[in-house]
């Protein structure tokens, strides 16, 4: 009898793993998907929590775990192992627990790895879920580290005003359809830009941004933030860098704000862009900050008690853009990078 149990705890673990280091663009083919087996139990004496994983979030920062580390990379990212399952953030259910503060039933976001079933052993990683009346894959963005991103970078780092002009770029993505909302919820003039027009509709007829246009139809950038921003701009979100921070710097306001939250077309170049403009950080002193979401956790509690309220009052919404299964994670990453996906890509593991 007991031999049975143990052969009922034995499954089958479909996992994504990582091939080898990445230079430029990432391809499907730098991602394997395997199936193994693992023993639903944790190993004795393990403070860790073992997990089924419902949700995955791809997001543009997996590009820096993919790139092989050198003395030049952040001591946050931890770069990935080749021959090991890939890892982000997702939101899973406890089927075991070594560590007092999570138990069996327990959901929880935060990272984990990119396959069906996770020993996770940095617990204090993981925040536990409490609010089930939204949908769970909301906390791969808009309640998880995208949605704390555009309040910290928006909030805490821009010190917006009412009334204040804001460009977002990017905007349609997992943060910046954020920024912009939250941006309008304090009567700010909002402008998003995106790749294609279904995406600039989403922004004006969706999220409620004032106006929005797509830079690919854009010949010059400079001209077109100078006819949505005749007196200039208060507050830019910086989510693409190259050549569109470029255009932004000579339209900024005196005293005017950047955020520096990513910079996506500079992530797959060998050889980054250089930026031209930027004496006219001096000239008008405008603060340019970055910042990395990891080092506001603390701020996280604050942050779910507004944006909960906001989407059950209706004044915030979020687009999501899922795929269904664990076979389809590496396309949905990579798409991120060509802007395929509309809204946050989520890669769906199992709806239990």
């Amino acid at each position: 009898m007991a031999s049975g149990v143990e052969r009922e705890q034995v499954v089958r673990n479909k996992q994504v793993i990582f091939k080898d280091y990445v230079t430029g663009f990432p391809k499907e083919s730098n991602m394997q998907l395997t199936t193994s087996t693992t023993t639903l139990k944790l190993p004795q004496g393990s403070t860790g929590v073992l997990v089924k994983n419902l949700y995955l979030s791809c997001d543009p920062y997996n590009k820096a775990h993919m790139t092989k580390p050198s003395s030049d990379t952040p001591s946050f990212i931890e770069t990935y192992t080749p021959g090991s399952p890939m890892t982000g953030f997702g939101v899973a259910k406890v089927l075991e627990s070594g560590d007092a503060n999570f138990k069996r039933g327990d959901l929880v976001w935060g990272i984990t790895g990119w396959e069906e079933y996770s020993l996770i052993n940095a617990t204090e990683s993981l925040f536990k879920i409490h609010n089930t009346d939204v949908p769970l894959s909301y906390y791969t963005g808009i309640l998880g580290m995208p949605g704390l991103t555009a309040y910290v970078g928006f909030y805490e780092v821009c010190s917006p005003k009412k009334g204040e002009t804001v460009y977002i770029s990017a905007a349609s993505g997992a943060v910046g359809q954020l920024v912009g909302q939250f941006a309008k919820l304090m009567g700010c003039y909002v402008v998003g830009s995106a790749g294609s027009k279904e995406k600039v509709d989403l922004l004006k007829n969706k999220f409620g941004f004032d106006e929005a246009f797509n830079y690919k139809e854009e010949p010059n950038l400079d001209a077109a933030l100078k006819r949505y921003f005749p007196e200039g701009i208060d507050i830019y979100f910086e989510n693409v860098g190259g050549k569109m921070l470029d255009a932004v710097l000579p339209n900024m306001k005196f005293r005017g704000r950047i955020a520096a939250c990513g910079m996506i077309s500079q992530y797959n170049l060998e050889k980054p862009e250089g930026v031209h403009n930027l004496m006219f950080l001096v000239y008008r002193e405008v603060r340019m900050q970055g910042f990395v979401v990891l080092n506001y956790y603390h701020l996280y509690e604050k942050f779910l008690e507004t944006v909960l309220l906001d989407i059950k009052k209706g004044k915030i919404t979020y687009v999501e853009d899922v795929v269904e299964g664990l076979e389809s994670a590496p396309s949905a990453l990579i798409g991120l990078f060509t802007g395929r996906n509309v809204g946050k890509q989520v890669v769906v593991v199992s709806r239990e």
